[in-house]
């Protein structure tokens, strides 16, 4: 489980933050494509990833009476532990809904803290009552079956063009959904509350009418300002 002290301070981080300290470490691919909060959401959502997978449809199947079948998307959700964020690859297709509200409902039932695809639901007023938080790329009245088959879950998957292990931790806030490697989430944490805490030093210095050359990024002489005022 994610560590508690850890997932608090995450919560206070912006994912745009986090995508530069990710940057500065080599990982350029951890912002999730084509997924979007579906309503406003005021708080960040931190949790460990849960993972599903879609392939492309294949009729004999992809069919309404697959959804009785234990390797089907309500074995999943039934296997999702409280606090995690359930993270579906449906391949970017949108024009088949991979979960509607009922499924939306038990999630929310089971204390999934979110949702997050490269696809799209449906029942989409009904899932917005749910009031389970969802990031996707938006609507989709077909169900699941019409364009996809589901595989599997708690494997590794692509989801919109990020490589996501069970485990791997998710940001999500109103600018997406980003990705923080499980082994690297304790130092990725330490270093964007520095970063955070350096960026609100900078916007503090913009109010007083500093200039951005040498001050973002800061030079040697910002940074030993900054660290004597700060201390």
């Amino acid at each position: 489980m994610l560590d508690a002290r850890i997932k608090a301070a995450l919560e206070l981080i912006t994912t745009a933050t986090l995508t530069t300290v990710l940057l500065k470490k080599g990982l350029r691919n951890v912002w999730i494509r084509g997924s979007r909060p579906l309503t406003p959401q005021s708080n960040r959502i931190v949790g460990e990833a849960f993972t599903l997978r879609f392939v492309p449809a294949r009729e004999d199947l992809a069919t309404p009476a697959s959804w009785a079948s234990p390797r089907s998307t309500r074995g999943a959700i039934e296997d999702m532990p409280e606090g995690c964020i359930a993270v579906v690859d449906a391949m970017g297709i949108t024009d088949a809904g991979i979960f509607g509200d009922i499924l939306c409902a038990r999630m929310q039932k089971r204390g999934v803290a979110a949702l997050v695809t490269d696809g799209v639901v449906r029942d989409v007023a009904g899932v917005i009552g749910t009031n389970l938080p969802v990031w996707c790329d938006g609507a989709a009245a077909p169900p699941s079956v019409a364009g996809l088959t589901f595989v599997n879950w708690q494997e590794p998957i692509g989801c919109g063009g990020v490589a996501v292990y069970p485990g791997d931790v998710i940001v999500l806030d109103a600018d997406g959904a980003v990705l923080i490697p499980q082994a690297m989430v304790e130092d990725v944490t330490k270093e964007a509350i520095e970063q955070e805490k350096l960026e609100t030093w900078i916007m503090g210095e913009i109010d007083k009418g500093i200039p951005l050359p040498g001050l973002y990024p800061p030079n040697a002489e910002t940074k030993a300002r900054y660290e004597k005022e700060t201390k």
